[in-house]
């Protein structure tokens, strides 16, 4: 009787653990690992929608950034509106010039003669 019992009690676990196999789709992921063309592809598409999701992500958050940026400029609160036009003017210096090097020279030389605060 004991024999029957816990044969039965075997037999009922692999048919547990039959199913969730299948619903795990095990069977597929082997098939996937043994062609690696269809891997590939697959891992290619995956990588791009990554890649595309994280520009995505990025872009929603700096235009978030700006937005509240542009919000706060104006406030004409005294020390974001320094902060907001020192950004400005290192931004309308480097599209004058045409190296790092020179904003480099040219910001400190601004800080030192007072154009910009330091922060």
């Amino acid at each position: 009787m004991k024999q029957q019992v816990s044969i039965q009690g075997i037999e009922e676990r692999l048919e547990r653990l039959a199913k969730k196999l299948e619903s795990g789709e095990i069977a597929e992921y082997v098939r996937l690992a043994n062609s690696p063309g269809k891997l590939l592809i697959r891992n290619l598409f995956a990588g791009i929608a990554r890649g595309v999701g994280y520009a995505i992500g990025i872009s929603v958050f700096l235009l978030l950034m700006l937005y509240i940026l542009r919000a706060l400029g104006a406030l004409n609160l005294p020390i974001i509106g320094d902060f907001i036009a020192d950004i400005v003017k290192i931004v309308q210096i480097q599209l004058k010039l045409d190296g790092y090097a020179e904003l480099s020279h040219t910001v400190s030389a601004m800080i030192h003669i007072g154009h910009i605060n330091r922060i």
